[in-house]
């Protein structure tokens, strides 16, 4: 069985560390824990994978967030994977920070990146995995949070919680999404406190 597992960024040195790209960052961790190397190949960066017989087709699109979609359509495309072999990766200022949330459809939420993928592949029925950024920020600070980089209480939580959802795409694969989405939506986030108050960049 082959997955196409996307998680969602902006490319560029200046957007590496933002809460933007923390899709990128878990499609990282799962390359490093399963021994795969990124190529640069047509509209992203792809390490391919494999996990307990499945493989795994891990994508960084280079197309930008709000263009994400032609990416996914292509690799899906290619490498013949449906949509209920898809995985998208994305931050989510709605969940506090260190919240998972696996998901197997759902609307793109104002998140530019799945708005683009849903009109490219014309539905919504796709799995998402939604790593919670919070909302630390100001009524119309939303752009600027998301382009921002963590702060240190955040980064001193990161990896454990970039651990968790390449850990949560290994459940996906491997047990199927009703079994992942009870194990993974079953934790809780250990994190700092939250206010609730395309392009490059932008949910």
């Amino acid at each position: 069985m082959k997955y196409l597992i996307a998680g969602l960024g902006n490319i560029g040195a200046e957007y590496a560390d933002t809460r933007h790209n923390v899709g990128f960052k878990v499609v990282d961790v799962l390359a490093d824990s399963l021994g795969g190397t990124w190529q640069v190949k047509t509209l992203g960066s792809i390490a391919e994978v494999r996990y307990k017989g499945r493989t795994l087709i891990l994508l960084k699109p280079s197309t930008y967030m709000n263009l994400s979609g032609k990416a996914v359509a292509y690799w899906m495309q290619k490498e013949k994977i449906q949509p209920d072999h898809l995985l998208v990766i994305t931050d989510e200022v709605q969940l506090d920070f260190g919240t998972i949330r696996l998901r197997g459809k759902g609307t793109d939420g104002g998140h530019n990146g799945l708005k683009n993928i849903q009109d490219v592949l014309g539905t919504t029925e796709y799995a998402r995995l939604r790593m919670g950024i919070g909302r630390n920020f100001h009524p119309g600070g939303q752009v600027q949070y998301v382009l921002g980089e963590w702060n240190a209480e955040e980064r001193d939580k990161l990896s454990a919680i970039l651990e968790e959802g390449a850990e949560a795409v290994k459940q996906f694969v491997s047990v199927g999404l009703k079994h992942a989405m009870d194990k993974v939506n079953a934790k809780k986030a250990d994190a700092p406190g939250n206010k609730q108050n395309g392009k490059p960049g932008t949910t």
